[in-house]
């Protein structure tokens, strides 16, 4: 019984939104239409579950490239209403479309010279003729058994909030660039956000020796810089091969008596490399490519001498996986 119940709140949702995406029209263009077009921010409002539904439409928004807010209606009638200014567009969400607290504020809004779009599950409310373009979001049926809490209404609600933010996304071009600037707190923020520069091990840190410089100095500075390699470079200062710790437990487990040895012997010739301003996820895709730890940075492609080493441990680390 528990089951079926279930299967059927979540048919009735389903079919309500297959009604709304056969009901979308140009009204919704219109509505992308006035939004692009203001040079203000989208206001959200509503009142208790709309408001609810109105708060994650608002946050959606704001993190896809739409300036956007969401204001209590209730709040909004004693002062709030300040922070609409001329040139907004105010999204009022009511189901009803007579929800006192939000058509108390339609007057001021349009006095304002903000503009309003409606969404409201009843054409003929007053929101409904208030606003400069009206978005439905009226279903046949609510979940609820006793038709009064609002579960299908709310669903159709954020879906036209959803449908409105992603085409608002695409008109504006808004790219993963984009969002990671509003997430850089987040994983995919740090994959989008950090470039190589910011993880690389540079200057002093930054493990090289000659190529005519015996292994046991080499030794030394894999193990001085603790990264688990040196970069081996000629007279000019450019990179001609790498020396890792595991190129030297092979030389060892090959019986081969390397520390008298210049590092040009042991080293591995055109090592794998990345540029500084790479993304420093690109490091990592490069590093799980070729199953290696680390890539010494250059500055551009033109250039042989590298500016920095970067480390599958730091990126590891700083959550670029």
């Amino acid at each position: 019984m528990i089951i079926e119940e279930a299967k059927k709140v979540i048919r009735i949702e389903a079919e309500a939104l297959n009604q709304l995406a056969d009901s979308i029209n140009g009204d919704f263009e219109r509505a992308v239409s006035l939004i692009l077009g203001s040079k203000g921010r989208v206001v959200v409002t509503g009142m208790g579950k709309s408001g609810l539904i109105g708060q994650k439409i608002a946050s959606t928004m704001a993190s896809t490239g739409t300036p956007a807010f969401f204001l209590h209606p209730a709040e909004a009638i004693h002062g709030d209403l300040g922070m609409i200014i001329k040139g907004d567009v105010v999204i009022a969400i009511s189901n009803s479309g007579e929800t006192e607290e939000v058509v108390k504020i339609l007057p001021i809004v349009e006095r304002i010279g903000a503009k309003l779009i409606s969404m409201t599950g009843n054409p003929g409310s007053t929101l409904a003729r208030c606003g400069d373009v009206l978005l439905s979001v009226a279903v046949a049926e609510e979940a609820c058994p006793l038709g009064l809490a609002p579960t299908a209404s709310t669903t159709a609600t954020l879906a036209m909030g959803d449908a409105l933010a992603v085409a608002l996304l695409i008109e504006r071009g808004f790219k993963a660039e984009d969002f990671a600037l509003f997430h850089p707190g987040g994983s995919l923020g740090k994959k989008l956000l950090l470039t190589v520069s910011d993880m690389m091990h540079a200057g002093e840190s930054l493990p090289l020796v000659r190529e005519d410089i015996p292994m046991r100095e080499a030794l030394f500075e894999i193990t001085s810089k603790k990264l688990g390699c040196t970069g081996v470079v000629d007279d000019k200062g450019e990179l001609i091969g790498v020396v890792t710790d595991g190129d030297l437990r092979r030389a060892l487990e090959r019986g081969v008596d390397f520390m008298g040895r210049p590092a040009s012997e042991l080293m591995t010739k055109n090592p794998k490399r990345i540029l500084a301003g790479d993304l420093a996820a690109k490091a990592l895709q490069r590093m799980e490519e070729y199953s290696i730890t680390s890539l010494f940075v250059f500055a551009d492609e033109d250039s042989r001498v590298p500016v920095g080493v970067v480390h599958l441990h730091d990126l590891l680390k700083a959550g670029i996986a």
